[in-house]
């Protein structure tokens, strides 16, 4: 028995050693209000933006049977959710206060579906979406984010730019080995330079902090894994860029964690490489003529599945129908219990009127 325990003790580190576990999650900043339970369960990689959803309020078309979050305060959600994905890496050394999970299957993810449930819920309020990827120049803002973020660096070319001026990182942050005259570590550093760019453009509008809608915040990084390319991932310039970006994402996400008031979450994912790239699910027009409804795909007549909206709709209409019949019932057993010659106007006047004939 003790062979065999050790034997399946050496195929699990195998495998996280091959990197089915070895892609991490971590929560480096949440509110009371959402709780987040201390154990090594694996998240998959794809279910990332449900997490997301549902500690913000919003529903999801699949449950999620991940013990890692718990109900926490439904009344107190937190005003915004700020992910930051570090690739190159599978594991950051974050802090002790922080919690960690693997992930399962670290598949490319997106946070549109969050960011669109956050626009059609608060399209009239001022919500801030920023979704930005600087080493591919790829961005997306919604709603306040186009006038907070206006000056916010989002072309290599503005990045290079943003880094020789007087106030940025370079003069305020260890090097080390580092080189200022080679792309490869002035493309890491830029990235640092946007996280810290973000902090004080938003801090100039402290006042979208205390709205009532949600923010979001999603940016990828991948200078680190261009320095591990370029060096190697055994180099003095790797650990100290890693060393340097740990320090950078906890400073990061105490500073947007104050910003809010403490209601923030902050999450963050370090992930080696993703499996497969990212892919938009698309149907062909021609497919649906070839959807046929027979026998043998529902051979015992189950009901279609419920829209993930079911309960909200199920319960509103519910408690609707309840407050009404005890309205019912309290006005018709007042009515039934009157007194005509104290509590009607109609007899009250009516007596009156008799009176004075």
């Amino acid at each position: 028995m003790a062979l065999r325990g050790l034997g399946v003790a050496v195929l699990l580190a195998s495998a996280c050693l091959a990197g089915v576990c070895g892609d991490e999650f971590s929560i480096l900043r949440s509110p009371q209000s959402v709780v987040f339970r201390d154990g090594g369960w694996p998240i998959p990689g794809d279910r990332i933006p449900d997490v997301a959803a549902l500690f913000m309020g919003f529903s999801i078309e699949e449950d999620l049977p991940w013990p890692g979050l718990a109900a926490g305060d439904l009344f107190h959600r937190p005003r915004a959710a700020v992910l930051v994905t570090v690739k190159g890496v599978d594991k950051l050394m974050l802090p002790a206060k922080g919690i960690s999970y693997p992930i399962e299957n670290a598949v490319p993810f997106s946070l549109d579906s969050v960011a669109n449930a956050i626009h059609n819920l608060f399209s009239e309020e001022t919500p801030v979406v920023l979704q930005l990827a600087p080493s591919e120049e790829r961005v997306y803002m919604v709603g306040k984010a186009n006038s907070v973020f206006e000056d916010l660096s989002v072309t290599l070319r503005q990045l290079r730019n943003r880094l020789f001026q007087d106030n940025s990182i370079l003069s305020s942050l260890p090097l080390n080995s580092l080189s200022r005259n080679n792309e490869v570590d002035l493309l890491f550093l830029s990235e640092l330079q946007v996280l810290r760019d973000i902090v004080t453009l938003l801090s100039r509008h402290k006042h979208l902090a205390k709205d009532h809608s949600p923010d979001l915040y999603s940016l990828e990084l991948s200078g680190l894994e261009e320095i591990g390319k370029h060096y190697g991932e055994d180099s003095q310039q790797f650990k100290d860029a890693s060393q340097i970006l740990v320090d950078t994402l906890q400073k990061f996400a105490d500073e947007m964690y104050n910003l809010y008031g403490g209601n923030a979450v902050v999450e963050m994912v370090a992930v080696k490489a993703f499996n497969s790239p990212l892919t938009r699910k698309t149907r062909s027009i021609l497919q649906s003529s070839q959807v046929v409804s027979s026998d043998t795909d529902n051979p015992y007549n189950l009901a279609y599945p419920y829209n993930y909206n079911y309960s909200v709709i199920f319960n509103i209409i519910l408690w609707m129908m309840i407050g009404l019949a005890l309205a019912v019932i309290v006005i018709s057993y007042n009515l039934w219990n009157m007194d005509p010659g104290y509590d009607s106007i109609i007899y009250r006047m009516t007596n009156q009127k008799i009176r004075m004939d």
